[in-house]
């Protein structure tokens, strides 16, 4: 039988956990039917020394506004990423009111670093609800996409201003569950929601999901698993802590209440934290021997973020002090920094890091040690070395370096945020070795403001898979499990655009 196109020669790694091996791919009608050695098609592509594997499916982004103006998924595309799911963290750009645009745009600015421009200028606004929204992707789309339906969006469709201030009621619950029932039917990817203190709004107050109880997030996540597929993504409050015990058992709440998975974040090994890591497979596993299916996203490349102080960066979120910076002029922040009596409040400020989730963000900031000098003109001798190597070498608290240099140049120092280190490589690799992670965690389409992680991807190829590439079948299986209300078939458009990867 004739084939549209073979893609003939090349190293084939399917995803299934078979070894890599010389091969053909046969694809007809834009589905790929064969693999072996094949002949007769109209068109071939030669991969002779080149790797042929599926698109990679990017579990955890927030593409959904952007791709309904620009269809490819950039930049994750150029990195092999053919499926995103975006909707994450209970932000998704549907349903929403026409008279709540503004807010939206300003919330996604603000809550995913998006640069506002580019949503006010980039936004066509052609849909209201959920199923306009798919609509609309099913005519424009590039790249295959899921979409969570999320909290805050439907809070704010439903509650108007309300959303940020109070519970709903069992009316605006109830109408919530309808918009769930009625984003499952029109093919969502699940429900999302967050109750992360990190998360904040564009006005400094709590998103519209963290103002929810759980009994609301149960609702809506039972809702959702009347739709039979899809999963719950769920950022707990104690998150970022490593989930607490009222916290894991929501989490088992939520997978037998909906009968779907639970995706959540923030479970991972980091170096020096290995109690921590038992504690929490232990949690996984025994949630598996109760019925409840519970996954998490796992970051595989370190942090690499580049910033200064006249641009300003949201990695101190949690640190007021330096926070509010972003807030003064150029001048008024030079003169802070160099201010003898607010010198003391910056060193306070990085060794008491906001841990109430009612006072604002608890985003820890960078470890000094991570926190490496990349550009300064006024110090060329601190280039390449940390913030903590400096304070050491002269005898004085990290914020005295930060600050000093930070306005010798007047603001224009950069510097990076570099996480990577052989302890953080060691953990990652045995983490990985976990059926209950699930690669990813890029956040595609955000963080204009630093950096998007959309190079995960090719960043795992290059670094990890040598030694995972076992591990990774078996991770990419859950992730195929997981999403198969919306990948049911592979396609040609899943293998074509990452056929052309090095060896």
């Amino acid at each position: 039988m004739a084939f549209d196109t073979i893609i003939k020669g090349g190293t084939v790694v399917d995803g299934s956990g078979l070894p890599q091996r010389k091969a053909d791919v046969g694809i007809r009608e834009g589905m790929i039917t064969d693999i072996g050695r094949l002949s007769g098609a109209k068109n071939t592509i030669d991969a002779d020394g080149l790797v042929v594997m599926p698109g990679i499916v990017d579990a955890h982004t927030h593409y959904d506004p952007q791709l309904t103006f620009e269809p490819f998924g950039t930049s994750s595309c150029f990195h092999g990423v053919t499926s995103v799911v975006g909707g994450n963290c209970g932000y998704s750009i549907a349903p929403c009111a026409p008279k709540d645009r503004a807010w939206i745009t300003a919330f996604f600015a603000k809550v995913e670093g998006m640069t506002p421009s580019v949503l006010e200028k980039g936004l066509p606004w052609d849909w209201e609800s959920f199923p306009s929204l798919m609509a609309v992707l099913d005519k424009r789309l590039g790249i295959n996409a899921a979409v969570y339906i999320g909290h805050s969006a439907m809070r704010r469709f439903v509650m108007g201003e309300a959303a940020s201030d109070r519970e709903a009621t069992p009316d605006e619950i109830a109408k919530m569950q309808n918009l769930v029932r009625e984003a499952m039917r029109a093919g969502a990817a699940g429900f999302s929601s967050s109750q992360a203190p990190t998360h904040t709004d564009q006005f400094g107050r709590p998103v519209p999901s963290r103002k929810a109880t759980f009994d609301e997030v149960k609702a809506l996540a039972a809702a959702a698993g009347e739709g039979g597929a899809g999963s719950i993504a769920f950022l707990a409050g104690t998150a970022v802590q490593g989930y607490d015990a009222t916290d894991r058992e929501r989490l088992i709440e939520l997978a037998h209440v909906s009968g779907l998975p639970v995706v959540v974040q923030g479970m991972g090994y980091r170096p020096g934290a290995k109690e921590k890591w038992d504690d929490q497979t232990k949690f996984l596993e025994d949630a598996r021997q109760r019925g409840a299916a519970i996954y998490s996203m796992l970051r595989t490349q370190p942090f690499m973020r580049p910033f200064n102080w006249r641009r300003g960066t949201s990695l101190f979120e949690g640190v007021f002090h330096w926070r509010d910076l972003a807030a003064l002029s150029i001048e008024d922040r030079l003169a802070r920094l160099k201010d003898p009596q607010k010198r003391e409040e910056f060193r306070w400020g990085i060794d008491h890091p906001n841990t109430d989730g009612a006072k604002g963000s608890t985003l820890p900031p960078p470890a000094m040690t991570a926190l490496f000098v990349d550009k300064s003109k006024a110090h060329p001798h601190a280039v390449g070395k940390s913030i903590a190597q400096l304070a050491k070498e002269r005898g004085v608290h990290p914020a005295d370096v930060f600050c000093e240099i930070t306005a010798a140049d007047d603001l224009d120092t950069q510097y990076v945020y570099n996480s990577e280190s052989p302890a953080w490589l060691e953990a990652n690799r045995e983490a990985q070795r976990n059926l209950h992670m699930i690669v990813g965690t890029g956040d595609g389409g955000a963080h204009a403001d630093r950096d998007d992680g959309a190079e995960w991807s090719t960043y795992f190829l290059r670094s990890w898979c040598s030694i995972a590439a076992p591990i990774r079948s078996r991770t990419a299986s859950v992730a195929s499990r997981i999403y198969r209300r919306w990948s049911a078939a592979s396609s040609a458009a899943d293998c074509l655009p990452a056929a052309i990867t090095p060896t």
